[in-house]
């Protein structure tokens, strides 16, 4: 359930805070109108130098009847000139957080003097309440009072227009999905297996009139040849599954389009016969966080109730050593026939893709994407805050990284230059699933899953580095584990689309 929004001057209705950006020079209307009750305060904070304004800074005081609500928290938004959407999101996360003992509901002040949209600074500041909110730690047992807590409710604290109301409430509703990513991504291993992953999405299907969810196992899967993503599975007793989640509005826009989305959902991953080294091996679990976006996108599409057609195709499984796992030497035909040794079981991702890509074509995805946490080198790259963007088609990818820009899930294109090609030459199949060459590493992964794209536009997503955090990223994503990363991109990809 999404965080309810309300639309209403300030004192119209209750609120636990008044928050409002201070940006550096103190200006705004909201700012002004404030410090004029507090008879100068803000202003006087500002000039003694507790409050500066920097990104993420907050500040809570207790108002003592002089305004509407009990407490004001004055959230730094950096330099005016340089503010942008990344940095109300920002903001909002520090009220939700300077809000986490008491919870409730938060008030959001607008600043119409900022070159931003009201509209969109109301989607990005409740969006930022939403995801600065959350917290992994659901497995702890504590005493409950001393649990952060979520701001329950947000307002706008402006006079109400269509506009503004549907900015917001869209941007509740994808927040709340990519929290639920989050929380797929944060399970931990022994919860959720690809069985878990199934169910979960056969569930999450229900909930939605126009959303439906098949689920193919083994059996199906070897009569649909397709050896990659079965092999990977092999080493686990749990066995591997396909996720097939179809929305089918009544009433598409474009009869002529529907947007493919593939996933990679590794539930845990160590390496396979290639294992991993033991450090950090429990992240593994955040192996599937590609899954989990996609997943979760295509729900926040229906949610949405947008007039475009989706597939996603997830590709579930553990890639697990054992008696019957698959091997460095073995050679796998995948569902489109081609051959594949493999020299690294720890390159299993771009093999579950491999046949889920495949299969999203034959089931008619006219514009593909695949989302991956799929190579340690382009975290290397990027870091924790752009995907790497690979794509054969530059209208295709020009959008993605359009939507990605106005969402806030970056995307950065990489080349994708045909003579990457022949890192994956065997000299035994088709292809080989990896090099002994410490070079391209990204690269040469996306002209592999080429292979399997089909015919029509298609793109790769390598979201390393910003799918799973280590720490805390600084902005709105104060705490580690998995970030949703893809609900945002998928939800502004396919409104692009509609």
């Amino acid at each position: 359930m999404a965080v309810p929004i309300d639309i209403a001057l300030p004192g119209q209705t209750a609120a636990d805070a008044l928050a409002v950006t201070v940006g550096r020079p103190l200006g705004g209307e909201g700012v002004r109108i404030v410090d004029e009750k507090l008879g100068g305060r803000v202003r006087g904070l500002v000039e003694s130098g507790e409050l500066r304004g920097d990104t993420g800074e907050a500040l809570v005081i207790h108002t003592n009847g002089e305004l509407e609500a009990p407490r004001l928290i004055l959230v730094g938004s950096g330099p005016r000139d340089e503010v942008d959407l990344d940095a109300l999101r920002t903001a909002g996360a520090a009220a939700a957080n300077a809000l986490a003992r008491v919870g409730g509901t938060a008030c959001w002040l607008l600043d119409e003097t900022l070159p931003i949209p009201l509209p969109a600074q109301a989607a990005a500041l409740v969006e930022g309440t939403i995801l600065g909110g959350y917290s992994p730690g659901r497995w702890k047992t504590r005493d409950t009072e001393k649990a952060p807590r979520a701001v329950e409710r947000i307002v706008i604290g402006h006079f109400e227009t269509p506009e503004l109301r549907e900015a917001a409430e869209r941007a509740a509703l994808v927040a709340e999905y990519t929290n639920r990513a989050r929380d797929l991504a944060n399970m931990p291993p022994n919860e959720l297996d690809p069985h878990a992953l199934a169910e979960y999405a056969q569930a999450l299907a229900s909930e939605h009139e126009h959303l439906k969810a098949d689920v193919l196992g083994p059996r199906e899967m070897d009569k649909l040849g397709m050896g990659a993503l079965a092999a990977v599975g092999r080493g686990s007793r749990r066995e591997p599954r396909l996720v097939v989640l179809r929305y089918a509005p009544p009433q598409a826009t474009n009869p002529d389009v529907t947007l493919g989305l593939v996933g990679k959902a590794i539930t845990f991953d160590a390496g396979g016969i290639s294992l991993k080294p033991a450090a950090k091996m429990e992240d593994m679990k955040g192996d599937m966080a590609g899954g989990a976006g996609t997943l979760l996108g295509i729900a926040a599409v229906a949610a949405l109730g947008l007039p475009l057609r989706a597939l996603a195709v997830i590709a579930a499984a553990e890639n697990l050593p054992g008696g019957d796992a698959f091997r460095p030497g073995d050679i796998l035909r995948a569902a489109n026939g081609k051959t594949i040794e493999i020299v690294n079981t720890d390159a299993e991702g771009r093999l579950v893709l491999a046949d889920a890509l495949w299969y999203a074509r034959r089931e008619g995805a006219t514009h593909v994407l695949d989302i991956a946490t799929l190579t340690g080198a382009m975290e290397l790259a990027l870091g924790d805050q752009y995907a790497g963007l690979f794509a054969n088609d530059d209208d295709w990818r020009d959008r993605i990284v359009a939507a990605g820009e106005r969402s806030g899930d970056l995307t950065w294109p990489f080349p994708l230059h045909a003579r990457y090609r022949r890192y994956v030459d065997s000299t035994y199949a088709d292809m080989k699933n990896a090099s002994t060459l410490r070079q391209g590493g990204p690269a040469l992964a996306a002209k592999f899953l080429e292979e399997f794209a089909g015919e029509g536009p298609w793109a790769h997503l390598d979201m390393a580095g910003p799918g799973f955090l280590e720490r805390s990223r600084g902005d709105y994503y104060r705490v580690p584990g998995g970030t949703g990363y893809g609900v945002r991109l998928i939800a502004e990809l396919a409104g692009s689309l509609a």
